[in-house]
């Protein structure tokens, strides 16, 4: 096998000048070879890296939150994603800052019109009492104050992208399983969601919805809807996928595929556990899992044991274990886009050259014997 190329030796010995030249030269190498894929039915492209922000204003302080939206742009990714309560954890003091963080981007460079912004609207959860008042739901007059709220963190007069964050109703979304059906829950219907949402497609504030955390009965209950009342048609689906959960493979793959519903894949590294760094319950300081303990997803002892085998896999094969996690979800068929976060700039770095990693058959193989003997152990 050949050796890795030291790459830090190589920065050393280039020169300032030289050394920004070729950062420049691998930017444009990049947007030329950024790959797009286009939003559901519509004539919206967009690529197949979209820079997830829910960091920014919390581990990541607005000028870094800029840097790494300036290399993303830089590099050719023009999807954004965010929402209404980012940053994460969310906390009262905190809500809304990630829109402000990226309303202060786009005004200072003047380049919305470059970027497809995707944004969400909290449905409604007891842990987030200051979100309306407490009173937030997917109906239309939670919906209007939200997106008008957001608009105006954003600085922006559209948005490309609206999603509800997670169904109103009580169903498996955020991990849980096991479904418990509530007969006469006071959940927002679907229809009422819907109408609310092309109503703001028809104002000219969004130009087209997407929906998240949701299960294969509620995606088809929206296409429905958008059928039977003519409303603008579902694009996106944003639920989580990586190789410790690959549930959206069960039944929501095949609405994907046919009906044009394609993944927005989030935590595709879970939570970080998939770059190795947590491997034998390491806690790098400043790292997610070390600084908020709510991150415990993907850290169960099956998880443990199924992403140590991933991470031995990668590095049997001379690769970076985050890179090869990103690679597989970039592999899908059913996938859109694969929305990646990063604390630093380097990460971001690594994250977006993942899209030029190809993955060997054996590569493949090997992954898939890890899934089978241990299938889903994070869901």
């Amino acid at each position: 096998m050949a050796p890795k190329p030291n790459f830090a030796l190589t920065r050393q010995r280039l020169t300032v000048n030289s050394y920004l030249t070729a950062s420049v030269q691998s930017n444009e190498v990049r947007a030329q070879r950024m790959r797009y894929r286009t939003l559901g039915r519509t004539h919206i492209k967009v690529t197949a890296i979209c820079l997830g922000t829910m960091t920014f204003g919390e581990q990541n302080a607005q000028p870094d939150a800029h840097a790494q939206l300036d290399y993303a742009l830089d590099s050719g990714v023009n999807f954004i994603d965010t929402a209404e309560l980012y940053p994460v954890p969310p906390k009262a003091e905190t809500y809304g800052r990630t829109e402000e963080c990226l309303g202060t981007w786009f005004h200072q460079r003047k380049n919305r019109a470059q970027c497809v912004l995707a944004t969400k609207v909290c449905g409604r959860a007891s842990s987030i009492p200051y979100v309306r008042g407490g009173k937030a739901r997917l109906d239309r007059k939670n919906i209007e104050m939200a997106l008008n709220a957001s608009l105006k963190r954003l600085q922006t007069d559209y948005i490309d992208l609206y999603q509800p964050h997670w169904p109103d109703r009580v169903t498996n979304f955020f991990g849980q399983l096991g479904y418990q059906h509530v007969p006469k829950e006071d959940a927002v219907p679907i229809e009422e969601t819907m109408e609310a949402l092309d109503a703001l497609v028809s104002a000219g504030k969004v130009r087209c919805i997407g929906i998240a955390n949701e299960t294969p009965w509620g995606a088809m209950q929206y296409l429905r809807t958008c059928e039977e009342r003519g409303f603008t048609r579902i694009v996106s689906i944003q639920n989580p996928y990586n190789l410790l959960n690959r549930t959206f493979e069960i039944g929501l793959a095949e609405v994907a595929h046919r009906e044009d519903v394609g993944l927005l894949a989030y935590s595709p590294l879970a939570f970080g556990v998939l770059s190795g760094k947590y491997t034998n319950d390491a806690r790098p300081k400043n790292a997610r899992l070390t600084l908020f303990r709510r991150f415990e997803r993907y850290t169960n002892p099956q998880g443990q044991k199924a992403s140590a085998a991933y991470v031995e896999l990668a590095r049997e094969h001379g690769l970076d274990p985050a890179q090869m996690a990103l690679a597989f979800v970039h592999s899908r068929s059913f996938l859109t886009s694969t929305l990646v976060g990063a604390t630093s700039l380097e990460q971001l770095k690594a994250n977006i050259a993942s899209l030029d990693l190809p993955l060997s058959d054996d590569v493949l193989e090997a992954i898939e014997a890890i899934h089978t003997s241990q299938p889903n152990p994070c869901p």
